[in-house]
């Protein structure tokens, strides 16, 4: 495992310095400069809670995870006190006339007081054991959201101490006092999984933790060693998270992943560069690193939204600051193009998603960077050019009007789905094939039984089910004998799936798919060749099928609805056993299979609704030979 991190951190001899990376509320003449358009936004926020009262959280509201498995409740309430606080804490500095004191005292106390910061389903001291029906207040956990809590009231006290002060010292004592209970001195003592230990593996919980870490040590009153020892091991555990990803910078939890994954090592980097003087400048650098950073622009189809897999869902959120900082600081031009791009048509998007609405330092980087990002905004980014990551198994292809991914890797990704070979199609920017995402966290989603959720399924992907079998997931479940090329005509990939199947059903089988995207004529067509007798193809689209008869073909199943015409004669030559009408948007023509059957699949979750504002579809086609055939124009 390589140590730059760590390395770099031990040779570092000279003071730490100190941390002020937006000015704190004294500094009147940087927030009296803000744009007023901008000023105005952030008190109307913070006057939405001026006299906010702070929900209540009762014992059994944080014993409800482990007696029905339902997570959100819980966390709708805990999650609304430190969004509330965010709000008056900017609102109090862009003005600093106590309008908005009171409320934040209160809510600095009502985070001060709760018995603990974790979130109930992290409320376990090993990695993957049963989690514990109630919090132990004398035995901290360090999860995802207690370091979030952490840099949160760490970025208020710094932001706002003088005013804190005036009204009682007690405050930022209370604060210093839990900071190093909860945070500091765990985090020196203990060892939580997420920090990194051998070859255990790691994920966005490791940076994402490290960063708020980081922020709690150097927006906090800690001494000089205190933060040197934290220095220390943050930086390994960036080490740690790295040994994970591939040369290629490719993020195996998906898009909406990276934003805590590759966004939060970003943050990190430049803590741990300003309080050293500059001396992990030079990691910027590292083509690891650039990969990690671009790795969002590339999987980006248009608009809102992302190619996606695992628990990501395809709408990921907007990018913004934190990319365009990322692409500054990583001599990305393109990459700072699309972040200020998109910052500026969501319009200037300061609250509107979850890392800023929750992250206090996130939100103040995106009002001091307002003006920078917005000026360097209105040049369109270029379309990313085809790649495959190797490390995932992603193959990325786009044509004129499509853009086209295969997943040929394992299934065995972090946030994981068993979808090794699905594909995912995009047509003028809107989904044609798709990737459904992942409903609601629960007790189920991260268990023994997260498979037996249909949206892990690999049956609820682009995918064939073989003799009523669908994949299986772990390491050994993959993609075989992959290959791909990249044309100026056209990018294909080609693979073996039977090895992702159940090993004792399928040793003597084989399933090959080969899938291309051909440019010039916007068109998608993909090729199965099995030796297995028994094969239902299922494809999910955004829009509904309409099953066009072709003269002589009978439409044996009545589940489809069907257009009593001839399909034209605009597809390419060759006797189309069928042909589906995906919506207004694009034909589907295939041979060597039949009309099975055609599901509603209903988007009744509140999580899925984020991402699509109807039902999804699930077309199922009965494979007649050996060979299945398919184009998409």
């Amino acid at each position: 495992m390589e140590t730059r991190f760590e390395d770099t951190a031990r040779q570092y001899a000279g003071a730490l310095l100190p941390f002020r990376p937006f000015p704190a509320a004294p500094d009147r003449r940087s927030y009296e400069a803000l744009p007023e358009a901008l000023r105005k936004n952030i008190l109307e926020e913070g006057e939405r809670f001026l006299g906010y009262a702070y929900p209540a959280i009762r014992a059994t509201d944080f014993m409800k995870f482990k007696r029905t498995g339902n997570r959100t409740d819980y966390e709708s309430l805990y999650f609304a006190r430190r969004h509330a606080l965010n709000a008056l804490a900017a609102g109090e500095c862009t003005e600093l006339k106590g309008r908005f004191l009171d409320d934040i005292i209160n809510g600095i106390f009502t985070l001060c007081e709760e018995s603990a910061w974790q979130l109930p389903p992290h409320n376990s001291y090993l990695r993957d054991t049963p989690q514990l029906l109630l919090p132990d207040a004398s035995h901290p956990v360090m999860d995802l959201f207690a370091c979030e809590t952490g840099a949160q009231i760490a970025c208020v006290s710094y932001l706002l101490g003088e005013a804190l002060d005036e009204i009682s010292p007690l405050i930022r004592k209370r604060i210093g006092e839990e900071l190093a209970r909860r945070i500091v001195n765990p985090y020196l003592q203990e060892h939580f999984w997420w920090m990194g230990s051998g070859e255990e593996p790691m994920c966005n919980w490791t940076v994402w933790c490290t960063q708020n870490v980081l922020l709690t040590l150097f927006l906090g009153d800690f001494d000089e060693d205190t933060r040197r020892r934290g220095l220390l091991k943050a930086a390994a555990s960036c080490d740690f998270f790295l040994k994970d990803y591939g040369e290629d910078g490719c993020c195996d939890e998906g898009a909406q992943y990276y934003r805590h994954a590759g966004l939060s090592l970003f943050c990190a980097m430049e803590i741990m560069n300003t309080v050293t003087d500059g001396a992990f400048q030079g990691l910027f650098d590292w083509d690891k690193i650039k990969n990690i950073a671009s790795y969002i622009q590339n999987v980006h189809v248009a608009g809102k939204y992302y190619f996606n897999f695992s628990d990501c869902s395809p709408v990921a959120g907007r990018a913004g600051v934190l990319e365009y900082l990322f692409g500054k600081c990583t001599g990305q031009p393109e990459l700072m193009r699309f972040g200020a791009e998109d910052f500026r048509s969501g319009g200037g998007p300061l609250y509107s998603d979850e890392v800023n609405r929750l992250n206090l330092y996130h939100r103040m980087q995106n009002i001091f960077h307002y003006e920078e990002v917005m000026k360097y905004a209105g040049q369109a980014p270029g379309t990313p050019s085809d790649r495959f990551y190797p490390s995932v198994g992603l193959f990325l292809a786009r044509s004129p009007r499509l853009a086209l991914a295969v997943k040929a890797g394992c299934n065995a990704d972090n946030h994981n789905h068993n979808d090794t070979g699905s594909l995912t199609l995009y047509k003028d920017g809107l989904p044609l094939l798709v990737d459904i995402g992942v409903e609601s966290y629960t007790e189920k989603t991260f268990s023994s039984r997260r498979y037996e959720i249909w949206t892990m399924q690999s049956g609820y992907h682009n995918l064939p089910t073989l003799m009523g079998q669908d994949q299986r997931d772990g390491a050994d479940f993959r993609a075989t004998e992959v290959n791909h090329s990249f044309g100026a005509d056209a990018a294909s990939i080609s693979m073996e799936l039977a090895a992702a199947y159940p090993p004792e059903e399928f040793s003597r089988l084989s399933y090959r798919r080969s899938v291309t995207l051909h440019r010039e004529r916007n068109m998608v067509t993909l090729q199965d060749v099995t030796n297995c007798p028994d094969v239902i193809l299922n494809f999910i689209t955004c829009e509904k099928p309409l099953l066009l008869k072709r003269p002589g073909v009978n439409n044996i199943f009545q589940t489809f609805p069907t257009e009593e015409r001839e399909a034209p004669g605009t597809l390419s030559t060759g006797e189309w056993t069928a042909v589906l009408q995906i919506g207004s948007l694009a034909r589907m023509s295939f041979r060597g299979a039949e009309p099975f059957a055609l599901e509603t699949l209903p988007i009744t979750d509140p999580r899925l609704q984020t991402a699509w504002d109807h039902d999804l579809y699930r077309i199922r086609l009965r494979m007649t030979g050996e060979e299945f055939a398919m184009e998409i124009i």
